[in-house]
């Protein structure tokens, strides 16, 4: 344990010390979903308010009246959008004192609807369902939680005369530096919803939701890396959250309890460097680094296989236990590859030839995907199998179904690999924005196109005779309403919209050199940016009459451009 807190010290020494880098903003709800019992003047809810409670009474009835005379007076508000942070509630004079209502979050209009216990609905991580005492004329914040309603309901004898229900919203400041738009509008809102759900899970550290878990899950922040770096560049979120995880971890365990996500550290870090040419990064690293990589290659066989003790990949995977080893597999050679190239840049030969030689053994061991999606791409990538092999056998079988929100985005990278861009690009309007089709304005922790067969929209009340698409599905961890409508890992659209239909992607550390290769398919036009460190690469691809391209790129100084 002393190694474990010499380094937590050493490196959170200042943690207390941190200065919020997230913007509060106050959100007006923009409907009024339901209400129940004695409530007056719903609507006076909606609509840019003040924020502050008036020191003396409005003539007549300016806010809305909650009137509890034995049963409770009831009101659901839509914020309009997945929000991160809490509620502020405005009680003005016109009210009794001591009252107290019941507040619930929700991702969905059943989730807010929705009594603890029910259906997974839960405090875990973060409280949506709680009991608070109201000013008499005066404000009350409460939450913090990821939601877009909010229920409200007046749990005492009396009244209360709501001045204003406002959200406070807790993101960070960030413009995009990158940019995707296309003639497809759909493609557009997938885009765009996935930049939304990652930025929300940029709060304090890189989290994998913003209701559930708020958390650094190391594997999860590799789609969320990928997103970051190609819409908003190099943002500190990053190096901090993989500090984080470097200080909480021994070098010969495993970040968050599991090996594959140690994986995905080695592969984050190879990321950030690649994308900002950071080499004082690595060098802080460096030993941390050098004793992980050894720990790995002792978990190689003879024969050449990922003997780590355990394997996850993602939830649709876990079932199948030879999917999730070939997937290992893949996810293991990869990462010795990528920590090679990290010695390398260190100048550490030693370190370079442990890595370079786990490789190459890992590399005469071949699984197969065992029909899984997951790890086909995984094993495409990886260079273990064919790329059209997976394709043809695995990836483009079934059309959507064994797709999840975080291996989707390794699926999209895989077929790119295979040729196969427009079916990728089909594949981001049918699975994505199937979401965008049952209300959602951030995307899940898991997904099946199959849910919203006779299904109720998110943003809808319970409908007799339909499915719940958040309440009735999920397994695992996530099963009901504990489900993460807004779950980073499902951003991976956003980077792959930018690197494969723009078809801008940086060839070396730093992209001091980019190629762009644009593909449009069934697309008239897309434009956009990818952000370097010496600015961003601006490009626009339009089809001409005879179905070429005609494209126009604008580069930084000091960055050069291969086109293809």
């Amino acid at each position: 344990m002393a190694f474990f807190a010499g380094v937590l010290v050493g490196r959170l020494a200042n943690a207390g010390d941190c200065v919020d880098a997230r913007v509060r903003s106050f959100i007006d709800p923009v409907r009024v979903v339901w209400t129940s019992g004695a409530v007056k003047s719903a609507d006076a809810l909606l609509g840019a308010k003040f924020g502050q409670v008036p020191e003396i009474g409005w003539r007549g009835t300016r806010g809305c009246v909650l009137k509890n005379s034995g049963e409770a007076a009831s009101v659901v508000l839509d914020f309009g959008r997945e929000l991160h942070g809490g509620l502020q509630i405005g009680v003005s004079m016109n009210s009794s004192r001591g009252m107290k209502a019941r507040v619930r979050f929700g991702e969905s209009v059943a989730e807010a609807m929705a009594e603890l216990g029910e259906r997974g609905a839960c405090n875990d991580h973060a409280i949506r369902d709680c009991v608070v005492e109201l000013p008499w004329m005066g404000q009350r914040e409460l939450g913090n939680s990821g939601f877009r309603f909010a229920r409200i309901d007046l749990a005492t004898k009396g009244i209360v005369t709501l001045e204003f229900v406002r959200a406070v919203s807790l993101m960070r400041p960030w413009k995009m530096e990158g940019a995707f738009k296309s003639s497809d509008a759909r493609l557009n809102a997938v885009f765009d919803t996935a930049v939304r759900t990652v930025h929300l899970c940029c709060q304090e550290y890189l989290w994998d939701g913003i209701k559930r878990d708020r958390l650094v899950w190391m594997g999860d922040t590799h789609p969320e890396t990928m997103a970051i770096l190609a819409c908003f560049g190099a943002k500190d979120i990053l190096p901090r959250s993989l500090d984080y995880m470097a200080a909480t971890t021994r070098p010969d365990g495993w970040m968050n309890g599991m090996p594959s996500y140690t994986l995905w550290w080695i592969r984050n870090v190879y990321e950030w460097w690649f994308a900002t040419g950071d080499a004082a990064y690595l060098a802080k690293h460096h030993d941390y680094i050098r004793k992980t990589c050894a720990n790995l290659a002792r978990h190689v066989g003879a024969k050449g296989e990922c003997r780590l003790p355990s394997g996850f990949l993602d939830w649709p995977t876990q079932h199948n236990k030879a999917a999730v080893n070939a997937g290992m597999q893949a996810l293991m050679a990869t990462t010795f590859g990528n920590a090679a190239e990290l010695a390398r840049a260190l100048g550490d030969a030693e370190l370079e030839k442990t890595c370079r030689d786990a490789e190459a053994r890992m590399r005469k061991f071949r699984p197969e995907p065992a029909g899984a999606k997951s790890s086909a791409a995984l094993l495409a990538l990886a260079g273990l199998q064919d790329p059209q092999r997976m394709y043809s056998e695995v990836l483009g079988k079934r059309v959507h179904e064994g797709v999840s929100t975080f291996y989707g985005y390794y699926m999209l990278e895989a077929m790119s690999l295979a040729g196969r861009d427009q079916r990728a690009l089909d594949t981001v309007r049918d699975y994505w924005g199937a979401m965008l089709d049952v209300g959602a304005t951030s995307f899940w922790e898991d997904f099946h196109v199959s849910w919203t067969n006779n299904c109720f929209r998110i943003d809808e009340l319970p409908v007799a005779g339909k499915k719940d698409i958040h309440g009735d599905y999920g397994e695992f961890c996530y099963k009901g309403f504990r489900h993460s409508l807004c779950h980073g890992w499902s951003a991976g659209p956003a980077a792959w919209c930018i690197h494969h239909v723009l078809g801008i992607q940086p060839l070396e550390a730093g992209a001091k050199s980019v190629r762009v290769k644009p593909f449009l398919g069934d697309l008239e036009w897309a434009e956009g940016a990818y952000p370097t460190p010496r600015g961003s690469v601006r490009v626009r691809v339009e089809k001409k009459a005879d179905g070429t391209l005609a494209t126009k790129i604008a580069a930084p100084d000091g960055v050069r451009v291969v086109e293809e």
